[in-house]
């Protein structure tokens, strides 16, 4: 007489069933449980966010004890919401240094993070002294350093070559003091920058002490990026034509990747951003190489 199967062997695989201790009524309610801890879990974590201003992918999975892959969907679906912008390794608070839709003109820069651009303007100044020849980038915080550099009244016999137009004019009352020089090239409306074609070749036949090179994003890997193809390829030029190159950018730049490579981050002597970048980041930034100086 054959023998009765036993209850293993007509059982389906544990891996492929429900927990036999939850009843159907149960393990609805065991699903929607998961899903309450998840929200619960995400709204934790926007709170970390705002309150710690970068929170780490890793750090998120030891805190709650969950993989890195479910930190990283949790963090995705909190930005989709707007509650949070993913960097490199975690996120920072989206407040307004979400990326915009569009290039925003230099005016509309210019009213976005005013009192971070004017520090990085004044502590890049206070690199330059009489007698030298520098590079300032066209941007809003290229035209905080023009302003700043007008400032320093002792500066004298400095040699100032721009591709951005509003730089140009915002110098021009101080010549002679400063002898101002803007690049040439094709001119792009909305940054009043001077692109290629011809952009270059002011560049390529000079080499300055300092350049000043502005930027859209400042990554651990991906190195300074901006979004705009033909100013990518003149800050590139700017960085080659210098003996010391000094990255600005602030803090809502930072882990940020853009469309057009600048230059990887070996090829700067410095970064110089605001006190309020997010301490995990300027450390990732360091472990680079890259000197990173907090304009406070």
């Amino acid at each position: 007489m054959p023998a009765e199967p036993s209850d293993a062997a007509t059982r389906p695989d544990a891996a492929t069933r429900p927990d036999p201790g939850l009843r159907p009524d149960a393990a609805a309610r065991h699903e929607v449980a998961a899903r309450h801890d998840a929200v619960e879990r995400r709204e934790l974590i926007r709170a970390l966010v705002e309150e710690r201003g970068f929170v780490g992918v890793a750090d998120l999975a030891a805190a709650f004890g969950v993989t890195s892959v479910t930190a990283r969907t949790d963090l995705d679906v909190l930005e989709r919401g707007g509650a949070l912008r993913r960097v490199h390794g975690g996120a920072v608070p989206s407040g307004e240094a979400a990326r915009p839709a569009r290039e925003p003109s230099l005016e509309e820069a210019l009213e976005t993070s005013i009192g971070p651009k004017q520090r990085i303007g004044a502590a890049a100044a206070a690199l330059v002294a009489s007698g030298q020849s520098i590079i300032v980038d066209v941007g809003s915080t290229g035209l905080q350093l023009a302003r700043a550099l007008r400032a320093r009244r002792e500066l004298e016999d400095v040699t100032i070559f721009t591709n951005g137009l509003a730089i140009a004019l915002e110098l021009e009352p101080e010549i002679p003091r400063f002898s101002v020089v803007v690049t040439g090239g094709t001119l792009r409306p909305r940054q009043h920058s001077l692109v290629h074609p011809l952009a270059g070749s002011m560049l390529d036949e000079v080499h300055v002490d300092l350049a000043f090179v502005g930027c859209n994003g400042v990554h651990p890997a991906r190195g300074a990026t901006n979004r705009n193809l033909p100013e990518a390829e003149v800050k590139m030029l700017m960085v080659r034509a210098s003996a010391r190159s000094i990255l600005l950018a602030d803090a809502s730049k930072l882990g940020e990747v853009h469309l057009g490579r600048i230059a990887p981050l070996d090829a700067f002597d410095a970064l110089v951003t605001d006190a309020s970048a997010p301490a995990a980041l300027v450390a990732e930034l360091e472990e680079t190489g890259l000197p990173v100086q907090l304009a406070g």
